[in-house]
């Protein structure tokens, strides 16, 4: 699995230890920054990037999800969720984590590095990707309906 990862200052750490942790598994992980800490980075087109990457690869038949990370992640999956296509869910618990690839096909999980500890976002992710989408015909229409609005405007009823 192709995994792009990107994160602000509050997750650094913990995105090169996410990092690591997926190489290690056999995963292709690419880093979207940022490079160095910097306490008044931009964490926007970090994870803006991350998302563009993660659409194009699946757009290629590539199998690719993303991370996006910060100190409560909510600023992060913001930002990635204003990419067409990406679908950034909020995991606080596995719960999350795996209702957000089985209902909501979720390409891209957020997570707040200042919640959990590296173990436990690890589970987190790990859960994320192992879950598959239940290609369910009430979730396969729903996500239809986001993207008609995402990509006309039209809300459809």
């Amino acid at each position: 699995m192709r995994i792009h990862i990107a994160t602000d200052h509050a997750g650094l750490e913990l995105s090169h230890f996410l990092i690591q942790e997926l190489t290690n598994q056999g995963h292709e992980v690419t880093d979207h920054g940022p490079a160095v800490y910097d306490a008044l980075d931009d964490y926007p087109s970090f994870c803006i990037n991350a998302g563009l990457a993660v659409v194009a690869d699946q757009r290629a038949g590539i199998q690719a999800l993303g991370i996006v990370l910060g100190g409560s992640g909510n600023g992060e999956q913001i930002a990635a969720n204003k990419v067409e296509g990406v679908r950034a869910a909020l995991v606080w618990n596995h719960s999350t984590a795996t209702l957000a690839r089985e209902h909501n096909d979720a390409n891209v999980i957020a997570v707040g590095a200042r919640q959990h500890t590296q173990a436990e976002v690890l589970s987190f992710i790990e859960a994320f990707i192992a879950e598959p989408f239940s290609n369910d015909e009430r979730h396969v229409r729903r996500i239809g309906k986001i993207a008609v609005y995402e990509t006309t405007g039209e809300v459809v009823a």
